[in-house]
């Protein structure tokens, strides 16, 4: 079994869809959930979604530790460590001192370092990592506020973070196939390697020359190239008929455009921040009654923001993004709870994080795929007042999406799948 380890919630679905992709039947455990034993024989790779992006070292390696352990008690021998296709990290950042502690807990003398996705544009040429045709450093990237990206060569970005040699291998031999980059591997001293990839069929050159190899890291993207047996998928099944509702903590142009095309056919609500920081379960009581009085054939949006002019990140003094996390994670336990929809979808990676825990979701399992990295999941959602050995709530529908990743109709086209 595989066994991977994703540095937040976005980014595990992200994972798993892409493996699903490549003929795994997949299962995301979230943080310390678990799965049964019935469950872990009907699945051929699991991922730990943890969020360790940007806490502090020590709890990011110990968080990763012990999904390491506990994936290798379900039966895991081969790993991957999953960050994001941006490599989103500083100097002082965790995907360093993560890679160091997993390939020692599990005997890996090298990982190749692979963060290109390129259904999404992320690419990585001559060592340089681009986003579109731009370079990371000139990307929207250079201005995230938790991890500002100023370079592009990914092994000057990883080099700060650990005391092993990082080497890189470059397109040309890539485009040799899986035995050439086996070589040039089998050849360089260094623990991780960067390779170039700028296409699908390079991942899956990759992921043929690393396939004995106990540990891999990257993208989702590299998921493409490790084939699974494509076995009958017993765990996915799209929950009871019912309502949809949309959830964006997210403010990035693309999921601001996701919200522009709904519009035009859905009904759009913007969270009052002011009353939310003045009032917040008030806030979320009455943003849970107006889905509740939108016609049942439609799929609500609550959103952060419509515009780049709504966008604020603090408030009379108040960080904005907790506000709005708490906001949307409790409309979603009222909405749930109440029997009011069957599906979410939650764009942001922090957003996705809040409405998760708020749901008490343990395991997701991965159904179908909605664009590059986004697909629908489904999870059984812990009772209100769950007794002692009791049965789970209901199974909910969710596609949890990372802020720049889909199609401009994601928001109205996702509920045929679920059909």
């Amino acid at each position: 079994m595989l066994g991977s380890i994703a540095d937040d919630f976005t980014g595990a679905t992200d994972l798993a869809t892409m493996l699903r992709a490549s003929g795994h039947r997949v299962s995301v455990v979230v943080e310390d959930g678990t799965l049964s034993p019935a469950q872990l024989a009907e699945v051929d790779a699991v991922v730990v979604a943890l969020k360790t992006r940007t806490a502090p070292r020590a709890e990011a390696v110990d968080a990763s530790l012990d999904a390491v352990a506990r994936l290798r008690s379900w039966g895991a021998d081969r790993f991957y460590v999953k960050y994001c296709s941006t490599f989103d990290s500083t100097d002082d950042g965790n995907i360093g001192p993560v890679l160091d502690a997993v390939a020692d807990a599990v005997g890996a003398e090298r990982a190749v370092v692979v963060p290109s996705l390129p259904a999404n544009g992320r690419t990585v040429y001559q060592g340089h990592l681009f986003v579109g045709a731009d370079l990371l450093e000139n990307s929207s990237m250079r201005h995230h506020p938790l991890t500002p990206m100023t370079r592009s060569r990914v092994a000057d970005l990883l080099r700060p973070q650990t005391p092993h040699d990082v080497g890189e291998v470059p397109l040309s031999a890539v485009r040799r196939g899986a035995d050439a980059v086996r070589d040039a591997l089998d050849a360089a001293p260094a623990r991780y390697t960067v390779v170039d990839a700028i296409t699908d069929e390079d991942l899956v050159a990759i992921g043929a020359a690393t396939a004995g190899d106990v540990l891999v890291s990257g993208g989702s993207g590299l998921a493409l190239g490790i084939p699974g047996p494509r076995l009958p998928d017993a765990l996915w099944s799209a929950p009871a008929s019912g309502r949809g509702a949309v959830l964006c903590g997210s403010v990035s142009t693309t999921t601001l455009a996701q919200i522009a095309h709904a519009a035009r056919t859905q009904p759009v609500r913007l969270v009052d921040i002011a009353a939310a920081i003045a009032d917040e379960q008030g806030t979320v009581a009455e943003l849970a009654a107006w889905v509740e009085e939108q016609s049942p054939d439609s799929h609500p949006v609550v959103c952060a923001a419509r515009e780049r002019s709504d966008v604020r990140s603090h408030l009379d003094g108040v960080e904005v993004a907790p506000v709005v996390e708490r906001v949307l994670a409790g409309v979603a336990r009222l909405l749930v709870e109440r029997g009011l929809v069957t599906a979410l979808i939650v764009a942001g990676g922090e957003s996705s994080g809040a409405v998760v825990r708020a749901l008490g979701v343990g395991a997701l399992h991965i159904g179908p795929e909605l664009a590059p990295g986004v697909c629908w999941a489904a999870g059984a959602v812990d009772s209100a007042a769950p007794e002692p050995g009791g049965d789970p709530g209901p199974t909910i529908a969710l596609a949890l999406k990372s802020g720049n990743f889909g199609g401009e109709d994601l928001f109205t086209q996702a509920w045929e799948v679920l059909v």
